[in-house]
C-alpha cells in the first residue's frame, strides 16, 4: 500500500522529471526565491533532536513532530522552477539529498510502526513505483554525478549509511559528503576491511552501483582507496586483493 504522502510525492517528480527542475505543485501564489532557506534549519532542528549516532526516533517524530516534519517538506515543494534554475550545484545537490531523506523519514512515519521498509512495498535503489526511486535516478545519479551521494542518501534500513544529525548544506557539503564516505567505510556493521588477509568485504551500495564509482575513479578499489588510512588504501591496490559483498539488513534505523 502506498501512503498519501507517497502520491504526493509521486505527483512532484512527474513534475520535476518532466520540467527538467523544480515547481513539485502549482500554486496560487509562489515564495520569493530568497525566501527559501539553504541552511535547512528546520530539518537540522529535527534531526539533531530524533537523530543519534544514525538512528531514528520514529515513535518520537511520528508522536511529536510530524507537523514540523509535513512544514519542511512543503517548503521544499513550493520552490519554483525560476528559483531553482538559479541555484548553484551545491544548493541542488543538497536540496535533492535533504528531500530523498525527509521523504523517506515520511514514508516511514506514514505506515508506523514497522519493522522494515520492505513491508511497506519499497525496495530502495529498485525502478518500482515509489518516487524517492525518481530522486535517486532521475536527479541524484543522473543529474550530478556525484557517487558520494550514496553515503548520503538513506533509505531508513540497518544497512544503510547513517543519517547525519544535520541537513546537508550548500556551504558544507563537499566536507559532509567526504565525512559521510569516510565514516561509511570505516563502520565494521556495513564494511569490512581486512588489509593483512586482501579481503574487503563491502556493503551491496557498492555492488548495486558499481558503475556510478568506477566512472569517478576508473575501479571499485581505486574509489574506495580514497576514503580509508593509508595501508588499507595500498592493499586494496595488490593484485590478489579481493572484493565480496555483504548481505544488507532491511531492518528499520530505529532507536
Amino acid at each position: 500500500m502506498i501512503g498519501s504522502g507517497s502520491v504526493r510525492w509521486r505527483a512532484l517528480l512527474a513534475c520535476l522529471v518532466a520540467g527538467g527542475a523544480a515547481r513539485p505543485f502549482a500554486a496560487t501564489t509562489t515564495p520569493p526565491c530568497a525566501a527559501f532557506d539553504h541552511e535547512h534549519r528546520a530539518w537540522t532542528r529535527l534531526l539533531e533532536q530524533y537523530v543519534r549516532d544514525g538512528r531514528v526516533d520514529y515513535g518520537g517524530l511520528h508522536r511529536d513532530a510530524r507537523p514540523a516534519l509535513s512544514a519542511y517538506r512543503d517548503a521544499l515543494s513550493a520552490v519554483s522552477r525560476t528559483c531553482y534554475a538559479d541555484w548553484t550545484r551545491e544548493q541542488r545537490l543538497a536540496f535533492w539529498i535533504n528531500t530523498y531523506n525527509a521523504s523517506a523519514v515520511e514514508l516511514v512515519l506514514e505506515h508506523y510502526p514497522v519493522r522494515s521498509v520492505r513491508a511497506i512495498g519499497w525496495v530502495p535503489g529498485s525502478a518500482g513505483e515509489l518516487s524517492l526511486d525518481d530522486v535517486e535516478h532521475e536527479h541524484l545519479r543522473k543529474e550530478f554525478g556525484e557517487p558520494r551521494i550514496h553515503f548520503a542518501i538513506v533509505c531508513a534500513s540497518v544497512s544503510c549509511p547513517s543519517l547525519r544529525s544535520e541537513a546537508y548544506r550548500a556551504a558544507d557539503l563537499d566536507r559532509q559528503l567526504d565525512d559521510q564516505a569516510r565514516r561509511f567505510l570505516a563502520d565494521p556493521t556495513k564494511n569490512r576491511l581486512d588489509r593483512t588477509a586482501r579481503t574487503f568485504r563491502l556493503s551491496s551500495i557498492f555492488k548495486w552501483f558499481r558503475e556510478d564509482f568506477e566512472k569517478a575513479a576508473g575501479s571499485l578499489p581505486a574509489f574506495v582507496a580514497r576514503y580509508v588510512d593509508p595501508a588499507t588504501a595500498a592493499a586494496l591496490g595488490e593484485t590478489d586483493a579481493r572484493i565480496e559483498f555483504l548481505d544488507y539488513d532491511w531492518s528499520l534505523n530505529g532507536k
